[in-house]
């Protein structure tokens, strides 16, 4: 039997290779997706350097999509409607350069439940701010903070 982390890994591996191949290139990693939080990991490599041998701050972003985005990919698939999922804003506070792998942690996943559940019953469109924050793998150092505007809406 295949267990749920590595369920996931593949969702995020097959959806970087099919629908957003700058996914697949920055090789994500599913750590952890609870109830409670989502963990992304990216690896420091040498795709996702930039000129000074730090994570180039658009991996920081995509890394920053992953983790607000699996939360709520799978709180809509867990809800069995059809809801279309963008991201209409996205703020970064840049705090420190990642001179090693990065986690993503979003802890706002029982917030991103209600929000599919309000969207499920409804017709409009509604945007809820989720945030994520970036830190080493090792250190542990708060490298950026992000608010994403997630956006969704019944098909």
């Amino acid at each position: 039997m295949i267990s749920e982390n590595l369920k996931q890994n593949l969702f995020v591996t097959l959806f970087g290779l099919v629908k957003v191949p700058l996914i697949f290139f920055v090789s994500p990693k599913v750590i952890e997706l609870s109830d409670e939080k989502c963990i992304v990991s990216i690896p420091l490599k040498r795709r996702t350097k930039n000129h000074l041998g730090s994570m180039y701050f658009g991996v920081l972003c995509t890394g920053a999509d992953i983790a607000g985005g699996l939360c709520a990919m799978s709180e809509i698939k867990k809800s069995g409607q059809k809801i279309q999922l963008s991201f209409k804003d996205f703020k970064a506070e840049f705090l420190k350069r990642a001179y090693e792998d990065v986690h993503f942690i979003c802890l706002e996943n029982q917030e991103i439940k209600s929000f599919v559940d309000l969207v499920s019953k409804s017709e409009e469109r509604h945007n809820k701010i989720v945030k994520i924050e970036a830190i080493s793998a090792k250190s542990k150092e708060v490298i950026a903070k992000f608010e994403l505007t997630l956006s969704l809406k019944k098909k």
